[in-house]
């Protein structure tokens, strides 16, 4: 197999199928929303960095952005020229460089972060500040190392990837990088997890954190502009490890409440059969007493 067929065969097999991951994205629907709201009517225009097979230009697409992508992978953008979706192949930050200044709403990067050096990363959040307009967001997705499962084991799945990065760490780049704003979003934990009354478990903890999560960073603009986002800026978006563990903690602690409560009850419950059978031990002796005086 060609190194041109090979990523592509893998994320078939692992990254899971089209519609899937579509309806994933849609996660980022209120801070789309935000994009239009500010664009008086004309589409949006949006970078796509490592765009893959191009759900998430399918998706800008029918939201009405005016998105192209890039990719360093052929096959990878054949799957995009299959569906007619603007690519090229070229380097991430070398398309960045090539746009003018304050000439994007949007700047997006799907699982990219993590298969480049550091050095390269920091360069990308540079330019993309630079091209993005006022209150333009920058959204950096990756896989979710809070995620235990993910940080010891799945992330090395890819052979590609560099090493994990934690979400301190890639929204401070973003605030180092001079961004007005950013927001860390928990993504694609097991829907169970949101049900009033699930009982979290040790698996929870250990394989359920959100598996992935971005940073959605976001460009100096007058109050106005930002206000548009408040509503996504606010939004609840999955959980971190701490959050499990507390939870784990509080069902645990309800678990043993529980446990002693019934306790208590059954010990309540033996202290009445005792004085129960006492008292009846003191009516069968009395009953014995009185035979023994007749006789």
């Amino acid at each position: 197999m060609s190194a041109a067929t090979f990523y592509r065969a893998f994320e078939d097999r692992y990254r899971g199928d089209r519609d899937v991951i579509k309806q994933r994205l849609r996660a980022y629907t209120p801070f789309l929303d935000g994009l239009n709201a500010l664009s008086a009517g004309r589409a949006p225009r949006a970078l796509d960095l490592g765009c893959g097979r191009g759900e998430w230009l399918e998706l800008l697409g029918e939201q009405g952005f005016q998105a192209r992508g890039v990719d360093l992978d052929a096959g990878m953008l054949a799957a995009c020229e299959e569906r007619g979706l603007q690519v090229e192949l070229t380097d991430a930050v070398a398309a960045l460089r090539a746009c003018a200044a304050d000439s994007l709403a949007l700047v997006s990067a799907f699982h990219l972060v993590e298969h480049v050096p550091f050095e390269v990363l920091q360069a990308l959040i540079g330019e993309a500040l630079r091209v993005l307009q006022p209150g333009g967001l920058l959204i950096m997705e990756t896989p979710n190392p809070e995620n235990l499962s993910v940080g010891a084991t799945s992330f090395y799945l890819d052979p590609s990837h560099e090493k994990p990065l934690p979400p301190m760490l890639l929204g401070f780049l973003a605030d180092y990088a001079g961004y007005a704003r950013q927001r860390t979003v928990r993504l694609q934990e097991p829907a169970a997890l949101h049900q009033p009354e699930h009982q979290t478990t040790l698996i929870d903890v250990l394989e359920n954190v959100s598996p992935d999560y971005a940073i959605v960073a976001q460009k100096a603009a007058p109050a106005a502009v930002l206000a548009a986002f408040e509503a996504a800026w606010a939004g609840d978006y999955g959980y971190a490890l701490g959050d499990l563990a507390q939870r784990y903690e509080a069902t645990g602690a309800a678990r043993l409440a529980e446990l002693h409560q019934g306790l208590a009850h059954q010990a309540d419950e033996v202290v009445a059969l005792n004085q129960r059978h006492a008292a009846t031990a003191a009516e069968l002796s009395a009953q014995a007493g009185a035979h023994a005086q007749l006789a």
